[in-house]
């Protein structure tokens, strides 16, 4: 414990003097900083990993829904991977199962000749992102002023692949989420967020390629985000932690 305190000491001491020559509003500026991470960034927590699943919904928005957040919810199910760097960022990755459903009749769009479609398509999904908690999260070193209880962002890159009738997804996405974790008891910890997650493709809502589908249904040019698919997730997770830390002051 000497350790921890010696380099949160002598790091901040170092980086007060030299704000301090720059004048008083660096050095204000930097005093709050350093109260506000410097002490939680100098411990990890106790243990480096976590292992879990989840469950909950996905939901599709496209050229079929364009507006709804939870319309045509389906169940969904994954594992999630999550690497604690320290207190405030950590590195996750996950793999999802899920399905998503849509259908012309629900929108409000008219598409041309007033066709109309339905599609159901399963999907898999593996992606990476990083995380930062709002709060020092650990069950442990209260003098840090840790939480038992943190939100957190994150965003990363993700591969979906989508099989269907006969045309198959298959791209990269952009994952943005909110979240928030609670250590229920040492090493458990429970969770929810809520991803939207970026295609960049319009053919997630067309698993046939025949007759009319939603694969740029308008026939108008598409861009890097323009005419393109999204589709949204709502999970509840459980993960135990594992992989002891050898207690040595870490700030990697």
């Amino acid at each position: 414990m000497k350790q921890i305190w010696r380099f949160s000491l002598d790091n901040t001491v170092f980086f007060m003097k030299l704000a301090s020559k720059f004048g008083r509003l660096p050095y204000r500026i930097l005093v709050v900083i350093l109260s506000v991470t410097g002490s939680a960034t100098a411990v990890a927590q106790e243990y480096r990993y976590e292992l879990g699943g989840m469950a909950g919904m996905s939901m599709y928005m496209g050229d079929a829904n364009q507006i709804s957040l939870l319309q045509g919810w389906n169940p969904s199910a994954g594992v999630i991977f999550r690497n604690n760097l320290n207190f405030r960022w950590a590195l996750k990755a996950d793999l999802i199962l899920g399905r998503v459903t849509g259908d012309t009749k629900n929108s409000k769009n008219v598409f041309p000749d007033h066709a109309q479609t339905a599609f159901k398509r399963m999907f898999t999904e593996l992606g990476g992102h990083i995380e930062f908690n709002f709060l020092p999260y650990s069950d442990k070193f209260a003098y840090l002023n840790t939480s038992k209880i943190t939100p957190y962002i994150f965003a990363g890159l993700g591969f979906t692949l989508a099989p269907g009738k006969n045309q198959t997804f298959a791209g990269i996405h952009f994952p943005l989420g909110v979240g928030v974790k609670y250590k229920m008891r040492n090493r458990l910890n429970l969770g929810a967020e809520w991803t939207v997650h970026k295609l960049f493709g319009d053919s997630f809502d067309a698993p046939s390629s025949e007759g009319f589908n939603l694969n740029n249904p308008y026939h108008i040019q598409s861009g890097l985000f323009k005419n393109k698919d999204w589709y949204n997730t709502l999970f509840f997770s459980i993960t135990w932690e594992f992989g002891l830390r050898d207690g040595r002051c870490t700030t990697d």
